[in-house]
């Protein structure tokens, strides 16, 4: 199948073609930071409008750089939630239209579904990635451990109980006067700090379970900061720090929850999942275990239509499609997805 993926989410406009015969055939990706930069954050209707500009000219875009028509296509994939429900709504109104006229299925993807699904789209030098895994689900929005049985059953294992990992990151480095969007740039400014300079506490890690808490750890920042003589050396020390403090709080956490399962395979998807430390102290962890863990390539940490496209094209193949209904789900447990009754392998 020839599936069209469309992901507008957020602030992101994503479009892919993924063939499950041959893998993925193109992709584009348009950002709205610079539209959003000047109010520190994201304007959700400012993000539906955008999506309304660029959504139609990235389908063309893509498709011609995939070398097909429209007419190529076999279904058309959508993120349907969670996320702004306006942006929501402007991808599936285009993807169930374009389903409808052509007569292909369509079917509507679960945001962090198509993140979880992310690494095993290419196989790496170790074969692909398949289940039974962890997942670790961590991005602006999200952090949550998930087992995963089989595709589309998921079994949440512990999730933040305030800020997620990348909101800690952007809000961290805004109280320290860094640009919108914060966390990349948090985490560049960390490569010159000092490890050790500062330390803070890796929350909810000396007790059990597998739950995360990060806004205590962001005022600890904040105090910091404020007491400090706010020069470049010490703002690139606290920046070590605070990064130091959450990734070794992820790595603890997925240690545990890899014994929790029973399971020596882990997956790392979100954007946070492109953060250079984090991934060398999971590939330690990992090695150390004689496991393996896998990531998606740097690009497909964010927000993209590759994942969607990938994601819809296994569910499409297993004979799942959604009526001619353009509906969104804004709030959308994972654990609600229905499972697979076919699992098709990736394409290399």
């Amino acid at each position: 199948m020839k599936v069209l993926g469309i992901e507008t989410s957020c602030d992101e406009t994503g479009v892919a073609v993924y063939d499950t015969a041959t893998g993925l055939r193109a992709h584009a990706l348009y950002s709205q930071v610079a539209l959003h930069a000047e109010y520190g954050g994201v304007v959700p209707e400012l993000a539906s409008r955008d999506h309304v500009r660029k959504l139609l000219p990235l389908v063309r875009q893509t498709l011609a750089e995939a070398g097909m028509g429209v007419g190529d296509l076999d279904g058309v994939a959508y993120t349907a939630g969670p996320g702004l429900v306006g942006a929501l709504l402007v991808g599936a109104g285009v993807a169930r239209s374009l389903a409808w006229a052509l007569e292909v299925p369509a079917v509507a993807v679960h945001h962090m579904e198509g993140h979880l699904l992310a690494p095993l789209m290419e196989e790496t030098d170790e074969g692909p990635l398949e289940p039974p895994f962890v997942a670790l689900l961590v991005s602006g929005g999200h952090t949550q451990l998930v087992a995963v049985e089989a595709i589309g059953q998921y079994r949440l294992l512990g999730e933040t109980l305030d800020d997620a990992a990348g909101e800690a990151f952007d809000k961290t480095a805004k109280l320290m006067g860094l640009p919108y969007p914060g966390g990349p740039q948090l985490a560049a400014l960390a490569e010159h700090g000092r490890p050790g300079a500062y330390r803070f506490s890796r929350p909810m890690t000396d007790r059990p379970g597998l739950d995360f808490s990060f806004s205590g750890l962001k005022t600890q920042v904040l105090l910091a900061w404020k007491n400090s003589d706010q020069g470049q050396t010490t703002r690139a020390d606290i920046a070590r720090g605070f990064e130091d403090a959450v990734v070794e709080t992820l790595a603890i956490k997925c240690e545990r929850a890899l014994d929790a399962a029973g399971c020596e395979t882990l997956v790392v998807a979100g954007g946070v999942g492109a953060n250079r430390r984090l991934r060398a102290r999971l590939q330690q962890i990992t090695r150390r275990r004689g496991g393996r863990v896998g990531f998606p390539r740097p690009a497909f940490c964010t927000d993209n239509g590759a994942m969607i496209a990938f994601a819809g094209a296994l569910r499409l193949q297993a004979g799942q499609s959604e009526d001619a209904s353009v509906r969104v789900t804004p709030r959308w447990d994972m654990s609600s997805l229905p499972a697979l009754q076919a699992q098709p392998s990736p394409s290399p």
